[in-house]
């Protein structure tokens, strides 16, 4: 199921995978100001009422149900936002992989085989598949007349697992180590083309509506706010290439690292 709006043929245009009520709401939101946005996540109801409120405030938005992790949903995925973006003159200024996966926590022991390629799965494999849709139209759009305004812009969301592995967090970890090696790798084979990829250790907890109820601390602004996040992502696009951060740390003053 797709929600869409037509994009104008000479816009930039921005992606945005794994968006729901949370984070990925508010990368949205922040990169929809200045881009048409497309936004996947796998379930319709995470993108259709974010689609509705950015069209209704003027803005283009395109929400597209797609499975990270399966080569033949990002396919089709990318069908689609070829005849309604590149297809039609437009360039890729951004691509966001905000993709959480499935969180397992369970005794190493007691863990089964599906249970452990199930961190990799979306964190591993679907920001493999992503990357390899997003670079060739992110290096597309480096050629664009007039240039772009900022670098095409890759951008990976991390977390805490990202750096260190846990006691029972073998599967999650192991899928946020992957990911944040693949934004290494990427970083150094594109930075000198002149793409800016960059990778986010989320290192917190994110203030959105399935974490209102969890205390962290009695202090105030102990959980990190999803619009500050997005803040942060929208710098790291504006960045010129002389100054490219590859990766940043961002985590409330409370938190213990």
């Amino acid at each position: 199921m797709a929600t869409t709006t037509k994009a104008s043929s000479s816009a930039a245009f921005a992606i945005i995978a794994g968006v729901g009520p949370g984070t990925g709401s508010s990368i949205a939101r922040k990169f929809a100001t200045t881009y048409p946005v497309v936004l996947l996540a796998r379930n319709a109801e995470n993108y259709e009422p974010l689609v509705a409120e950015i069209n209704g405030d003027g803005g283009r938005a395109v929400g597209i149900s797609t499975d990270v992790a399966d080569a033949g949903s990002v396919e089709k995925a990318f069908g689609q936002i070829e005849r309604e973006f590149t297809g039609a003159g437009a360039g890729l200024a951004a691509a966001v992989f905000n993709v959480g996966g499935r969180f397992v926590r369970k005794p190493f022991l007691e863990m089964g085989l599906g249970e452990f390629e199930a961190g990799f799965e979306a964190n591993g494999k679907g920001a493999f598949l992503f990357s390899q849709r997003t670079l060739p139209l992110l290096l597309s759009h480096l050629q664009s007349s007039p240039p772009p305004a900022h670098p095409p812009t890759l951008i990976f969301t991390g977390a805490t697992a990202s750096l260190k592995g846990s006691a029972q967090m073998a599967s999650f970890a192991t899928g946020k180590f992957a990911k944040r090696a693949l934004a290494q790798s990427l970083a150094r084979e594109f930075g000198p083309k002149g793409i800016h990829v960059a990778h986010a250790v989320i290192d917190g907890v994110i203030d959105i509506p399935r974490t209102k109820e969890w205390k962290v601390s009695d202090l105030p602004d102990s959980k990190i706010s999803a619009d500050a996040i997005a803040d942060a992502y929208w710098h790291l696009h504006t960045q010129p290439r002389s100054t490219f951060t590859n990766e940043i740390d961002i985590r409330p003053y409370v938190e213990k690292w």
